[in-house]
Formats: C-alpha cells, structure tokens, sequence
C-alpha cells in the first residue's frame, strides 16, 4: 500500500472474455493493477470475479483478451506460464495444502523443486514464515489436524514461500467457521500493511474497505465499478452496486 505515483503496473488486462459453453462469464474485462496495491473483487455469486481472478495465472484459460503480468505475455507457453506461477501466488477457498505432507514440507516442496532452494534454506525460510502466520508450533503436524483457519494461514505462508510479486486470494474465507475468520484476516491485513501486491476475491466487505486501496464490483461479466474503498462504500455510482451493498450492508 503506497503512493499511486510511485507505482508500476503489475498485471495487466486487456478486454478479456471467458466462456463456458454457451454463458458468457467475462466480457472484455480490463483492468491494470499496480505494484504494491491491495484490491479487493466483489459482487454477487457468478458475477465472474473468481473466473477472472483464475484467468490471471492460467487457471482458467481465456478466450480472447491479453493479460500481461509483469512484461510476460499470458499464454499456453510452458516457459511464459511457469514464469508466471513462479511470481504470481494463489490462496484458494479449499485450502489446497497436500494431506500426506507436514506441514513444514508443504511450504519447503516448491521452492526446493522449483526455485532450487537447498533444504536447510528452505526449511529455515518455511518456519520463519510460520511464525510470521502464528503457527511456528504446528510445523512438524499434517494438515487434517489442524483448524480450517490453521490450514489457511499455512496455504498462505506457503504460497509467501516462493516469494511471490503478487498474492492471489480466492474468496479465502468463505469455507471457514466464523470464529475462524478473524484469523485469516488479520495475517492478510499484515501483508497488505507489509506492501505486497495482492488480489482479494472477497465476501468480507470490513476487510474490503478497511485494507483495500481499491474496490472492483463485478456483475455479470463486466466491471461495473472500479473506485477507492470510500468511493464503492460511500457512494457507488451504479445501481446494481447500491443494490449489492444494500443487501450486504449487515457485514460491516
């Protein structure tokens, strides 16, 4: 989170569409994203921000459109896409960690495979990592023993373990118990606060206007609002988005 001006663009999107089958679920989305910035992606269930948030590291392929992520054209290119995930971080809603793995060895396995890291400096940079999510004491346990919560904040030390340039978060609490929400959201606050480039796919409009130095609304494909966190809360200028937040207003 810092001064726009001193900013460069990060990820870049340039009129892309998404279709599953005959439903058209991006249409020509653009948007440019800066380094160091916080967004948070809002809307109404199948509006297409989690589509989109996907298409940025080729998780869903798009149909038509460029994305560019840091000067790297997004394509079905082996050497481009691995360059890609190597720098861009994805958390997702299910955790995704690998059940026959500790805890410790889900952080080391990608940056020793990928990165060529040598084990003790992974290992060195994984639980360092863990006491920076407050799970330090948890290392050496498998992930069906720890709380959802637990288990998010370790896919996000992992996915922190490759030294990611942008943080991809997929709705990152819609699969958690209330009480473990706060959590998970207070080790996201952190990076924010720490100047890491991240992508909120989000339901928690507290977080979205607390943290956030932008809001995107998606509805039905399109973006229909893109403002500072004040501006979407305070004063939307679409329609569909005052009736979002009317309906959502509850939350924060």
């Amino acid at each position: 989170m810092g001064s726009e001006a001193a900013l460069r663009p990060i990820i870049e999107a340039r009129a892309v569409g998404k279709r599953f089958g005959s439903f058209q679920a991006l249409r020509e989305v653009s948007a440019t994203f800066l380094e160091g910035q916080v967004t948070a992606i809002v809307g109404p269930s199948g509006s297409g921000k989690s589509t989109f948030l996907r298409t940025l590291n080729r998780l869903e392929a798009h149909d038509s459109g460029e994305i560019v992520i840091d000067g790297i054209v997004l394509s079905d290119d082996i050497r481009n896409l691995n360059a890609i995930r190597r720098e861009v971080g994805m958390v997702f809603q299910s955790f995704n960690l690998f059940s026959h793995l500790t805890v410790l060895r889900n952080l080391t396995l990608a940056p020793m495979r990928v990165r060529r890291m040598a084990k003790a400096a992974a290992e060195e940079k994984a639980m360092n990592l863990l006491e920076r999510v407050g799970l330090k004491t948890q290392a050496s346990k498998y992930p069906v023993q720890l709380s959802g919560g637990q288990q998010q904040r370790v896919a996000i030390a992992r996915a922190l373990a490759m030294d990611p340039k942008v943080l991809l978060f997929d709705e990152p609490t819609s699969a958690l118990d209330p009480e473990m929400v706060n959590e998970v959201l207070a080790v996201m606050r952190e990076l924010a606060y720490s100047g890491i480039t991240m992508l909120v796919v989000t339901h928690e409009m507290g977080f979205a206007r607390e943290v956030a130095d932008r809001v995107i609304f998606f509805d039905e494909g399109v973006i229909l609002e893109d403002t500072t966190p004040e501006g979407f809360f305070s004063n939307p200028g679409h329609e569909r988005a005052k009736s979002f937040l009317s309906q959502v207003r509850h939350g924060f």
